[in-house]
């Protein structure tokens, strides 16, 4: 027996994750929503859904007392937080106790002692666990935190203590990167977590992030299911997650995990939790926090593994003992996963809003998972985190869960607001992630000036060209079928110029055979005008190519990147050289909002003259603050926003003479 009824006190592809685990137990479910969620997917899977308040979380999620009342009035026994909103809050569990509802999760003070990061090192440090140095303590001003920084040695991480996912977090090389970002950071601590306090610590270069997962009952028994390499990071937000650790040997993972375990049963911990660590490239290992909770990563841990982690939380809730022992852990093949991420890696991973105009993930199958919370036609809105879905893989190696990944990816078709799948596959491609030598440092390391799109070898540029020349012929032979449209009696030309970036290849199409520049091309494909993916083999490999038209060809986007292709036949393409190139405007004096957003500060008006570098505006986005610099020097001929302004993308905020 468990309960016959639980609340998931969340939404998105968590709530969905915990639901189907729900129905999978036969418990009914259900789902809580704000205004802005009131038709997600969550609220219709979910046996019953109780609307608890308007979109912004702190009116809806966030509060207690309504999730307490939807239980009381659908009878829901039990609450799985999911992650973050309520899920680390002591209060929260202690209020469910109170009132007789079971939380799934660890008892009320684990999650005191370990959620907060200031005490829990603490209780690390007298527990004999190895933390990073930094000060324990709360920080009053600006001045203290000099001070402090100043006898650390920099770099310094200021974290606000509530923190999690990213946010509430500053890296400082220097006093003038403190005295910069101390009270921003407190801000976004109070903005997000409701508490502004903030520790500062010592930050290791060249680090990795590890975590291990720990699963314990109320009987006293704790285990630890392998460790999760999580250094793949972007502004300290996981990106790339994987298990097992590259990096991490037998012996190691023993050590890491007897001191989880430790760690876990000091604080009398019991549900699903994970003991997150940084770990330098000397094998040596520090505990950086505990978190309390599920993590957004757990699927690869599961693959690994074999356990549903949401299960055993629920079974460990309602009493049972856990069903296997240390030594029956197994840790089987290899799991990555990517976060796919609403975000324009174009434009400086900037965050993005908007509808899902078109979104169909790679169907699932062996090797294959994508947990998600959204539908197409549904909107990623500014209220809450950015992620839209998880895409997890498997496979009995390393790179062969890398390759699956790669596939995938080029099969995720997601039209509307910016996305990072072109990123995610080139992180997958790329040689150093592919060799496991990461740091979290990767990607700053690696994509120094931004992305402009993965790397296109002359292979995929030869099979690109011949797909798009397919794809021509037959938008050129349905239109031969409308009458008089390319005359009587023509027929589709088999001859083809393909222009990709610099590249100009001469494609040639028969019943035979497709040939690039007179080398024959095994291709097999099918394609109808209107198709936006395309399933094609290549020498009996599968590529798959998503499709758009354009004016002169086709945008195709492949392996990390999109290739626009000018397709002209080839007696017409001769003349494309005479055609004048169009010279893009210069918008170097305007600086514009480089996403939807609050201009929260203006620090410039108009007449006033400005330096390359100087700070101009503050936009909020997503709850974190972005300064926007002069990229120039110049006077400020006008002023088109004020502070406290909405702003859309590529809004106007000011213009330089």
């Amino acid at each position: 027996m468990v309960f016959k009824k639980i609340l998931i006190a969340n939404r998105g592809e968590i709530a969905c994750r915990v639901i189907r685990t729900a129905q999978k137990m036969g418990i009914k479910t259900v789902a809580v929503y704000s205004d802005a969620d009131a038709r997600s997917p969550h609220v219709k899977m979910a046996d019953e859904a109780v609307h608890i308040g308007p979109s912004p979380a702190a009116e809806s999620y966030l509060i207690a007392e309504k999730i307490i009342q939807a239980c009381k009035d659908t009878g829901a026994e039990a609450v799985h937080p999911g992650y973050g909103f309520l899920s680390e809050r002591t209060s929260f569990a202690q209020e469910l106790a109170d009132n007789d509802i079971a939380f799934i999760g660890p008892p009320a003070n684990a999650i005191a002692a370990m959620g907060d990061k200031i005490e829990s090192k603490k209780l690390a440090e007298k527990a004999g666990v190895s933390v990073v140095p930094g000060h324990i303590g709360e920080i009053d001003d600006t001045e203290h935190a000099v001070r402090i920084s100043n006898d650390i040695g920099y770099p310094v991480m200021m974290k606000a203590s509530a923190g999690g996912g990213g946010k509430g977090m500053r890296l400082a090389w220097n006093e003038k990167d403190v005295r910069e970002g101390f009270e921003a950071t407190k801000r976004e601590g109070l903005a997000s977590f409701g508490d502004d306090r903030v520790f500062i610590e010592k930050f290791i270069e060249q680090p990795r992030h590890i975590e291990i997962q720990v699963l314990g009952d109320k009987h006293g028994n704790v285990i630890y299911l392998g460790e999760r390499e999580c250094s793949i990071q972007r502004r300290h937000q996981k990106v790339v997650e994987e298990a097992p650790s590259p990096f991490v040997d037998p012996e190691m993972r023993k050590k890491m995990g007897e001191q989880a375990v430790a760690l876990s049963q000091a604080v009398g911990y019991y549900s699903a939790g994970t003991v997150e660590l940084i770990v330098g490239a000397d094998k040596s290992f520090y505990f950086l926090e505990m978190n309390t909770r599920l993590q957004v990563e757990h699927p690869v841990t599961e693959y690994i593994t074999g356990l549903d982690l949401v299960e055993q939380m629920i079974r460990v809730a309602y009493g049972e003992k856990l069903p296997l022992t240390q030594d029956e852990v197994k840790l089987t093949g290899w799991a990555v996963e990517n976060r796919v991420y609403a975000e324009d890696p174009y434009r400086g991973f900037l965050p993005s809003t908007g509808r899902l105009v078109k979104y169909r993930p790679p169907e699932e199958e062996e090797g294959i998972r994508v947990d998600d919370g959204v539908a197409e036609g549904g909107e990623v809105s500014i209220f809450y985190d950015p992620m839209i879905a998880k895409l997890i893989t498997y496979g009995e190696t390393r790179i062969e869960a890398i390759d699956r990944q790669i596939d995938a990816l080029n099969r995720f078709e997601l039209v509307g607001p910016g996305h990072n799948i072109d990123f995610l596959s080139a992180l997958m491609q790329h040689e150093r992630f592919r060799e496991g030598t990461i740091t979290t440092n990767f990607i700053a390391e690696e994509y120094p000036d931004g992305f402009q799109g993965a790397p296109a070898t002359d292979e995929l540029l030869v099979n690109l060209a011949a797909i798009g020349a397919f794809a021509a012929t037959a938008h050129a032979d349905r239109a031969r079928r409308v009458d008089n449209q390319l005359g009587k009696r023509l027929e589709a030309p088999s001859e083809w110029q393909v222009k990709i970036g610099d590249k100009i290849m001469d494609v040639r199409i028969s019943e035979e055979e497709i040939a690039v520049d007179g080398t024959a091309v095994d291709l097999s494909m099918e394609y109808t005008p209107g198709d936006s993916l395309i399933l094609a083999e290549v020498a009996g490999k599968p590529l798959s190519v998503k499709i758009a038209k354009s004016t002169d060809g086709f945008a195709l986007n492949s392996h990390g990147a999109t290739h626009k292709a000018r397709i002209l036949p080839a007696h017409v393409a001769q003349h494309a050289v005479h055609m004048i190139e169009k010279i893009p405007p210069d918008l170097s004096k305007f600086l514009l909002c480089p996403m939807p957003g609050l201009l929260v500060a203006l620090h410039v008006g108009e007449g006033d003259s400005v330096v390359e570098g100087q700070p101009l505006a503050v936009v909020e986005a997503m709850k974190m603050e972005n300064i926007l610099r002069a990229e120039k020097n110049g006077v400020v001929k006008s002023v088109e926003a004020a502070q406290g302004d909405s702003l859309a993308v590529d809004a106007v905020i000011l213009e330089l003479e």
